[in-house]
């Protein structure tokens, strides 16, 4: 219908969406955006309307790189997120500073993605947000391990998959899966 009604753009909505959504992005010539619906859509008449939130947030995918080390496990970087920001209407990658987390599922199996492999970023100090919010001291060498961009080589998964999952400092998180 949208195609035959001419619309420049379809808009999905949802409150989340399957990994395989990203591999629908066109319709044709039509291209799909999809509207991540805020959660709180769900208690609309408890919320005080302050006009402050967003209620939809439009967003792609991760940018993300992979390739094979030298023994044959892969390794991926994660670059950053190119989001969709629905008050200018345009698309923005936003780099590194912008990742709060990054998580691999290194054997997806299409239905539910286990954190194999988890990884923090961000330009401000998350070390001393963790360890002010756990009120703990944390292993220094341990924590340099996680707070990186580039993962740790795995093994080819059996799946045949691995699924990369990145969340921004605003809460948004997006998936992509790569066949290998």
């Amino acid at each position: 219908e949208a195609l035959d009604a001419r619309f420049d753009a379809l808009i999905a909505c949802g409150f989340n969406f399957d990994a395989h959504s990203s591999e629908l992005n066109k319709l044709g010539p039509l291209p799909i955006l999809k509207a991540k619906m805020n959660p709180d859509l769900h208690m609309s008449d408890e919320l005080k309307n302050t006009g402050a939130g967003n209620l939809f947030v439009v967003f792609g995918e991760p940018d993300i790189e992979w390739d094979f080390d030298e023994d044959g496990k892969i390794v991926v970087e994660v670059l950053g997120v190119d989001v969709f920001d629905p008050k200018s209407g345009e698309v923005r990658a936003s780099g590194k500073d912008d990742i709060a987390a990054w998580f691999i599922d290194t054997d997806y199996n299409e239905e539910s993605f286990f954190v194999r492999h988890a990884y923090f970023m961000g330009a401000n100090d998350p070390y001393k947000s963790l360890k002010t919010a756990l009120k703990a001291e944390i292993d220094q060498e341990a924590w340099e391990t996680l707070y990186r961009d580039k993962s740790r080589p795995f093994s080819r998964p059996t799946s045949g998959r691995f699924a990369v999952k990145v969340i921004n400092h605003f809460g948004d998180e997006v998936m992509k899966v790569f066949g290998v």
